[in-house]
């Protein structure tokens, strides 16, 4: 339960807490003493990095999340275009063979707003928790939504113009996610109006994709001006409730990646490539408290952390046991 309520805390923003030695478990407290007497050389960890980068594995999770995530929004695309009606509607909320599905974050800013709920609205609602409860919640932030996709690529010109000293990348407390989540929900309930669903870029992409672009479009790429020239995926990070909601939802789901302590030589390969690197802060020396632990709720599970690792040490697990590959 403490490590739930861990999690939970980190997803409202608060900083990881460092564990003492005494949180511990004696192999825990075995295991880093080993590696304290034996640490590798510079060359040893370089070598380490250079096989791997080698390997067919390198980029296994990130092809597969790009391949899932174009094909979902294709399908919208395909189903409207030749008007199949296989899927109807956009990611904000569908119609999959005539079953109603909701967005969460969606679906609880027009029961904020209207104040009432209907049926549809229900079912659709309840569909979504469900599958996303079983698939890990923030995996629809990397598995689904188009614009983390568009957001990670361009997150890679942000990274060259930081290493080039042309800019100097900020960040923010994630704290103000929290906080905008509460903005959100009080405008939609005190103006009548779903204001979050207007600047989403999750909904406008996702409308301009299958319907075709609209002016909303600017706003997009403003944000992703902001991501490249000021800070590296803000909106994702500090604004977007929709990793907050689907992060509540999947601090329970059987789906996770996993973090096993005993080969990890300590890198921070990991911590580079993740959005949200503070639920890897476990894989920091001396700050994981048993063998495995399961990464925290706001977790996105999008895999880049499982292709960087070079020795195995990050997983994709199903309820605690068996491992995805």
């Amino acid at each position: 339960m403490n490590r739930f309520v861990e999690s939970l805390r980190q997803l409202l923003g608060a900083e990881p807490r460092r564990p003492s030695r005494e949180d511990l478990t004696p192999e825990v407290v075995r295991i880093y003493d080993e590696k304290r007497q034996h640490k590798l050389t510079k060359e040893d960890l370089e070598a380490n990095a250079a096989a791997h980068e080698k390997s067919a594995k390198r980029h296994k999770w990130r092809n597969r999340r790009w391949a899932v995530l174009i094909a979902v929004n294709l399908l919208f695309v395909l189903s409207f275009q030749l008007d199949v009606q296989l899927v109807e509607g956009s990611l904000t909320a569908s119609r999959v063979l005539g079953f109603h599905m909701a967005d969460l974050n969606a679906a609880l800013q027009i029961m904020l707003a209207y104040k009432h709920v209907v049926l549809n609205l229900l079912i659709g609602t309840a569909t979504v928790f469900l599958l996303w409860l079983l698939l890990g919640g923030r995996s629809f932030c990397s598995w689904v939504c188009p614009y983390h996709l568009v957001a990670e690529l361009t997150e890679k010109i942000h990274l060259k113009l930081v290493d080039k000293k042309l800019i100097k990348g900020r960040s923010f407390h994630r704290g103000v996610r929290t906080v905008f989540y509460v903005i959100f929900a009080l405008l939609a309930f005190a103006t009548g109006y779903t204001v979050f669903e207007t600047i989403s870029p999750t909904g406008i992409l996702s409308r301009a994709v299958i319907y075709g672009p609209t002016l909303a479009l600017l706003w997009v790429l403003f944000l992703l001006l902001f991501e490249i020239f000021v800070s590296q995926r803000a909106w994702c990070r500090y604004v977007c409730p929709i990793g907050l909601t689907y992060g509540i939802v999947g601090s329970m789901s059987p789906v996770r990646v996993s973090y096993n302590m005993v080969d990890c030589k300590h890198e921070g390969d990991c911590r580079k490539v993740c959005l949200v690197p503070h639920v890897l802060d476990v894989t920091i020396r001396n700050r994981s408290t048993d063998i495995d632990v399961p990464l925290g709720a706001d977790c996105t599970r999008c895999g880049l952390c499982v292709d960087v690792c070079p020795t195995n040490s990050l997983n994709f697990e199903f309820a605690g046991s068996k491992k995805l590959d």
